[in-house]
């Protein structure tokens, strides 16, 4: 959430940066609002004033034995008494009116962040490898899927519908693998502390990480008892220290956690993302760090790293790519995305996205820290990352990976996980 006090004090500069995300974004509303409720504040302030110079002059009154004046001026105060309450009401509403007004305003992009309108205008920034080529007419991975027995999609939609997934078999297992590896890994090798937390959390928790109110219909609801489904373990984690003080000593402070994800995914998609391209249900391994504002974007970079860090030991082909202003996520100030090659989507497709949120979400999550014992508490820089995603990296493993008889080569740091170092055909 924006601060109200940046708004007022440049407020031009501000809807400009905005508008290179949104170009229907106006803040005249909402200065208008504020407008209205500092003239409120001022009339009750003022009225306040009155009433407590009122209290000791009847006390006065009083003293002196008259009662007849006490009383009228008593009389008085109840009618000044009642424009409190009306226009505490009336702030009261105008005050909701901004902050939810705050709520559906996105995150100030960046400098860094090209400014585009069109998706397309992502930013190349660097490759690992090479895209491999074939001297076969090479399979999908849903044909891989079924003829290696790894997935059994028909099923999976019997159970719940379309687009979710059902692994089988070795499947099963290199599923798992993707997770034991990459949670092993970035809490073993690169210092993330694991967490495994729930898969639903309360609207508290998904308005402080930003999914709340303006993808409230992008997200699985439980209504009785008031609890969403996880999208993303970034929501989770984001709530780790919410309403907390953190000691400034201590940070960076670096999270990883494992969590199935479950996102609508509402809209019409081709058919060229069939299969694992594009789930209501997925897994994924999340990083998350609590920073210092003037360390966020230093962290920024490290953890882009860490998350290609996972791609470079399974020799998988990527990029990585910096967003332009208007694919980033509400709550994202910069995004950097890792993606993989698909050979038979001939297109890259993301595996990881990378962003600050700078202090977006501990605004809205109250989480602060102090850089001493006794100095004035300022809040924390947020940022997040996967590290990474299953199912487009399963997909990546199959088709780079297949072998002119059918089979598919496992990764090395997943074979013994699998317990094979090649997935043979079925028949």
């Amino acid at each position: 959430m924006l601060d109200i006090k940046l708004i007022r004090e440049n407020p031009q500069e501000i809807e400009r940066r905005l508008r290179t995300r949104d170009e229907s974004i106006s803040l005249g509303p909402l200065l208008k609002l504020d407008e209205e409720r500092r003239k409120l504040i001022s009339q009750v302030e003022q009225l306040k004033a009155q009433r407590n110079k009122a209290t000791e002059r009847i006390a006065q009154l009083k003293r002196e034995k008259k009662e007849s004046e006490a009383q009228n001026l008593i009389a008085e105060m109840g009618h000044i008494a009642d424009q409190i309450k009306s226009l505490d009401s009336t702030l009261a509403q105008i005050e909701q009116e901004i902050q939810d007004f705050l709520a559906r305003l996105p995150n100030l992009p960046h400098e860094s962040v090209p400014i585009s309108p069109n998706k397309g205008d992502k930013k190349i920034l660097r490759e690992f490898g090479q895209k491999p080529t074939f001297s076969f007419p090479f399979k999908n991975h849903v044909e891989l899927g079924e003829q290696l027995g790894l997935l059994d999609l028909p099923r999976a939609a019997k159970i719940a519908g379309s687009r979710f997934p059902l692994y089988r078999g070795k499947g099963a297992l290199l599923e798992m693998a993707l997770i034991s590896f990459m949670f092993r890994y970035q809490t073993e090798k690169n210092g993330y502390t694991p967490i495994f937390p729930p898969f639903l959390g309360n609207p508290e928790s998904f308005f402080a990480a930003g999914q709340l109110p303006k993808f409230a219909d992008q997200v699985y609801f439980c209504p009785e008892d008031k609890l969403y489904l996880n999208p993303t373990a970034e929501v989770l984690l984001a709530n780790l220290h919410r309403d907390e003080i953190l000691d400034g000593a201590q940070l960076p402070l670096k999270y990883c956690a494992y969590t199935a994800c479950f996102r609508r995914e509402a809209g019409t998609y081709g058919e060229e993302e069939k299969g694992l391209i594009r789930m209501h249900q997925f897994n994924k391994v999340e990083l998350f760090k609590f920073t210092k504002p003037e360390e966020s974007y230093a962290e920024l970079e490290s953890l882009v790293e860490d998350a290609e860090d996972i791609l470079k030991e399974l020799n998988v082909h990527y990029r990585v790519a910096l967003l332009p202003t208007c694919d980033l996520a509400q709550q994202s100030a910069k995004t950097i995305d890792l993606e993989v090659w698909i050979p038979s989507q001939n297109r890259y497709y993301e595996v990881s996205s990378i962003s600050n949120c700078e202090d977006f979400q501990a605004r809205r999550g109250n989480i602060r820290f102090r850089r001493e014992k006794g100095s004035k508490p300022e809040y924390v820089h947020t940022l997040n990352g996967s590290g990474l995603a299953t199912s487009r990296l399963f997909v990546a493993i199959l088709e780079n990976n297949q072998q002119p008889d059918g089979s598919v080569l496992i990764p090395k740091p997943l074979q013994e996980y699998v317990g094979t170092d090649r997935l043979e055909p079925l028949h």
